[in-house]
């Protein structure tokens, strides 16, 4: 797992775009963003298939890192902070066709709205009506939010409608 491997899927096509925080483990050993249980959760969420996800030329998958960025104590490290400072405005600046971000975790979040984000992610994705339609801000798919998403029924109920109704628009 030695060295850096960026993941990430970008096109100037696009019209949606993924932020994520970075690459996981088993990410960073297959080369294919969210190629993971979050991944098909995140598919489930914006109503769409692997094959129309995989379309670059659909879907811009731009992670913070663009690398996995290592295991601590209590999993993933953050993303690494000179991976964004070194790429991220370069490459966005050639991804004009965006017209929806979804943006996913806490560095995401602090990157794409810009000091605009309330004081937790929960306000924040419950405030989604501020950020639409150009953003969504979502928690993070993985199972270990699980429960985050049994306290937070009003997300599927209220939230994930939109976001499928959106994405359908676009593609």
């Amino acid at each position: 797992m030695d060295g850096c491997r960026p993941v990430l899927q970008a096109s100037n096509a696009a019209r949606i775009m993924i932020v994520g925080q970075a690459p996981g483990r088993r990410v960073h050993e297959s080369g294919i963003p969210f190629d993971d249980p979050s991944g098909e959760r995140l598919r489930d969420w914006m109503g769409i298939d692997r094959d129309v996800f995989y379309d670059k030329n659909q879907i811009n998958i731009i992670p913070m890192g663009f690398c996995f960025p290592g295991t601590g104590k209590s999993g993933d490290l953050p993303p690494r902070k000179e991976c964004a400072v070194a790429w991220r405005n370069r490459l966005l600046e050639n991804l004009a066709e965006v017209d929806f971000t979804i943006v996913i975790g806490k560095y995401a979040m602090d990157w794409h709205l810009a000091g605009n984000g309330k004081k937790t992610l929960t306000d924040t994705v419950k405030s989604w009506q501020e950020y639409w339609p150009k953003i969504s801000v979502l928690p993070h798919p993985s199972p270990r939010n699980n429960i985050w998403l049994k306290r937070n029924p009003w997300f599927e109920d209220e939230l994930l409608p939109p976001i499928k109704a959106r994405i359908k628009a676009l593609l």
